[in-house]
């Protein structure tokens, strides 16, 4: 951040979406510690922080009566959680604009911080609407867009709202550049060889993805259901297992890419099977192009990890996103678990690996490796399509 914070107010669009119980407490808090560096720089500095967030889908969840549920999705939630991280004050305003939170950012000290209300509580939020924006722009001096997570949302608070700052009254906060370098590390002159490791259920999900990756890496590991899709593109036998038939083509299409572009791909030799969609299913390995007929693969065998292990821990840069199967059961976990330990063990041996994307940044969260891998994004949908090649209107709001 180059910014300068002394007496100023800071307009910081953070991404506090963190998950709550079902008594609005905090289960996970790694998207507000990725702030704190931000934020403390701007009190440090001699700043105050004004926060704006968003938290959930409150337009898409409503209450039966069609209002927004304010107490389910209010930002208040988070307040003392941060209070107690920074070791300061935080206010909270009921309101994201108006003369209310206008009147409490004015009067904020400097060294303190205000959290007002979720920016989704206001319909022009998604919309990118400007009259919004402007009311928001109202509320800082400056201008720091630090929420990586929804950077490839061109919303009222993370990108039309920047239009209203000059261009030496923004920046990226330290979480954004963080995501940026690390993306732009493995895909711009990494070190080689570079392996990829892509899990989730669809192929459909992560097209652009895998072509991209097909265009620059040595070796493209596909796990997870996805892999199903692939394997049944050649010839395999793969029970009930989740399938895509309309991108079989695709899929066909994507293996002759990378033979030639002399990319490894590889998939799952032997599958972990069940015989229900369920933690409790009865197991069996076979071969993931010999599955029988009303058993269905819910994660990778014990050959396929020995394979993807070797892959890994002979490469340079690694990428991992998407778990290889349904790691919300933990027996079926072993998979993704195992991944993560040889990601893990890479990093130590010298490689950069960077995580993105939901069930594979639990995983190496869960399994305590989060400090042991080089860098884990904070933005699932985001780094995706960073990683695709799309500009984000989060960043290209700032000008980057």
């Amino acid at each position: 951040m180059n910014l300068d914070f002394a007496g100023k107010k800071a307009l910081v669009r953070v991404d506090f979406n963190v998950p709550l119980n079902s008594a609005y407490e905090i289960t996970d808090d790694t998207r507000i510690k990725g702030a704190l560096p931000t934020i403390r720089q701007i009190l440090d500095n001699g700043g105050a922080a004004i926060l704006m967030s968003h938290l959930g889908r409150p337009g898409k969840k409503r209450k039966e009566d069609g209002s927004i549920d304010r107490e389910r999705f209010t930002l208040n939630h988070i307040v003392a959680h941060l209070a107690d991280a920074l070791g300061t004050s935080v206010h909270f305003c009921d309101e994201t604009v108006g003369a209310k939170a206008e009147q409490m950012a004015a009067d904020l000290p400097m060294g303190e911080v205000l959290v007002v209300e979720n920016t989704r509580f206001n319909d022009g939020e998604t919309k990118g609407d400007a009259s919004l924006a402007e009311a928001m722009s109202k509320l800082g001096d400056v201008y720091v867009n630090d929420a990586f997570g929804t950077a490839h949302r061109a919303h009222a608070s993370t990108t039309t709202v920047a239009q209203f700052f000059g261009a030496g009254d923004k920046s990226f906060g330290l979480l954004m550049e963080k995501e940026i370098t690390n993306a732009n590390r493995v895909i711009n002159n990494p070190d080689r060889p570079v392996t990829a490791i892509i899990g989730g259920a669809k192929v459909s999900d992560k097209i652009l993805l895998l072509e991209k990756l097909i265009d620059f890496v040595d070796n493209l590991i596909v796990g997870g259901g996805m892999a199903f899709t692939f394997l049944k593109a050649q010839g395999g036998e793969i029970g009930n297992s989740l399938v895509e038939d309309d991108k079989l083509d695709l899929a066909v299409t994507l293996i002759e890419k990378a033979k030639t572009k002399g990319v490894n791909l590889l998939l799952p030799a032997d599958s972990r099977l069940a015989d229900k969609f369920a933690n409790d299913a009865q197991q069996q390995i076979t071969a993931s192009k010999a599955i029988p007929a009303d058993w269905m693969g819910l994660d990778i065998g014990p050959a396929a990890i020995e394979s993807f292990k070797g892959t890994i821990l002979s490469s340079k840069t690694i990428l991992w996103n998407g778990p290889m199967g349904v790691f919300e059961f933990a027996n079926y976990a072993i998979g993704t678990k195992s991944i993560a330990e040889t990601v893990a063990k890479a990093t130590a041996e010298g490689a950069f690996s960077l995580v993105g994307g939901g069930d594979s940044v639990a995983a190496v969260n869960q399994m305590g490796l989060a400090e042991k891998v080089s860098y884990v994004s904070t933005g699932g949908g985001a780094m995706l399509e960073f990683l695709e090649g799309k500009q984000l209107p989060g960043i290209a709001a700032i000008g980057g």
